[in-house]
């Protein structure tokens, strides 16, 4: 089987492990609003005072995120920037008397903090902007490149673009053209699901990753390959895992801080996330101060403090020897462990697909892929060794990483 290398940029990525989602814009000025409602959002109801950016990346940072993705236009089409292709947009606003460029003040709060830069573009468009997305697909495709290229020319170093394929079902794209225009201004950044793909979607938004999870994919959301894996369209592109804090929405447009995610779930999203080899993005939408809302920001808190404390319980056992299809991990005494955590050295690519974990001559798990990252979690057991053995792979493998954890009273 043919073995797929990851480009440095889709390492980086994976090692990000956790982001940061901000869904910000119009909407968020329009109570009781929802995704394809259509109602008219004149920009003068844009009557924000002061965009806490700072806010919204240090909370995140601080709860152990590694980057953040910003809505730069959605949907409805409002554009959170000084664009030159649009009235709707920030320049028909209040905001900063028609002179605010959010894209600009959430870039220069990630460079703060030494965050990823990722900027959000929904390709679709359904309501109040001059152009429609069902008009002219020749006018659309020139709106949309203009649009891009402002974006990817105007704020420095991007480091992820976010291409939500919802709605774009049917329209054709100029992909040659969207793509130059990637490559020849951002050539390192990773662009997520559309276009030139180095990143894909998990396929729902609760934050829950199938398994077996291999990073090769021939599934993307501008493609409808036929069913059945399509050998000439499979990538190297590691899975995305997004989902709202709050269940029921992702802009702050409802009374719904009731719906914010317990700090057991989050912990069980991370481990169906991280914990399966994927990344997690979770979102926050700012509420009409600009800032993020208190409930989300004090879970936010809690779930980055209790993953600290869950794997401050490492235990010391020795560096992995591999014989064969066997790597094993040593300690003198036996003591009680309840999890490992497992990476495969993947600069070569994607070997593993198959593996037993053993404690002595216990049975303790039976999984698939490792790639990344696999948590493996099980009832205490007492054990001076600990055993993966491989029983499918494709080529050579390498383990980067095998660890035990006991994380007894640390949830």
């Amino acid at each position: 089987m043919r073995k797929l290398r990851p480009l440095e940029r889709q390492l980086r990525y994976l090692d990000w492990e956790f982001g940061g989602f901000i869904h910000f814009g119009i909407r968020t000025f329009f109570k009781d609003s929802f995704d394809g409602d259509l109602r008219p959002m004149p920009p003068s109801a844009f009557t924000l005072e002061k965009a806490d950016c700072e806010q919204w990346v240090r909370e995140f940072k601080n709860a152990g995120a590694k980057y953040m993705v910003f809505t730069a236009k959605h949907h409805d089409g409002f554009c959170n920037w000084q664009t030159e292709t649009t009235d709707y947009s920030l320049k028909s606003a209040p905001y900063k008397d028609g002179k605010g460029d959010l894209v600009r003040e959430f870039c220069e709060a990630c460079r703060k903090y030494n965050m990823g830069v990722g900027i959000y573009y929904s390709p679709a468009q359904w309501n109040n902007a001059v152009i429609s997305f069902s008009d002219d697909e020749d006018a659309y495709n020139e709106y949309f490149a203009r649009q891009l290229t402002e974006l990817l020319t105007r704020y420095g170093k991007i480091d992820y673009l976010w291409f939500d394929g919802c709605g774009s079902g049917g329209h054709r794209f100029n992909h040659e053209r969207i793509v130059k225009i990637i490559r020849d201004n951002q050539p390192d950044m990773l662009v997520f699901n559309m276009f030139d793909p180095d990143t894909r979607w998990v396929g729902n938004e609760i934050g829950v990753t199938p398994l077996p999870n291999r990073n090769e994919s021939d599934r993307f959301d501008d493609s409808h390959p036929p069913m059945g894996r399509n050998e000439s369209r499979v990538k190297f592109a590691p899975v995305m895992c997004d989902f709202p804090l709050r269940e029921t929405s992702w802009f702050d447009c409802l009374d719904n801080a009731d719906t914010v995610r317990s700090l057991d779930e989050l912990i069980g999203i991370y481990h169906m996330t991280v914990g399966r080899g994927g990344n997690m993005l979770m979102n926050i939408g700012p509420d009409r101060t600009g800032r993020l809302p208190e409930p989300d920001v004090l879970r936010l808190r809690e779930f980055g403090e209790a993953i600290r404390r869950i794997y401050a319980g490492k235990l010391d056992f020795t560096a992995p020897e591999t014989e064969g299809d066997r790597v094993a991990i040593r300690r003198d005494g036996r003591t009680l462990v309840n999890q490992v955590i497992i990476r495969e050295d993947l600069t070569g690519g994607e070997s593993v697909l198959g593996y037993r974990l053993y404690a002595n001559d216990v049975l303790l798990a039976i999984g698939t892929t490792v790639g990344h990252k696999a948590i493996l979690t099980f009832p205490h057991v007492k054990t001076d060794t600990l055993t993966l053995e491989v029983t499918a792979a494709n080529g050579e493998f390498k383990i980067n990483s095998f660890e035990a954890y006991d994380t007894k009273q640390r949830v």
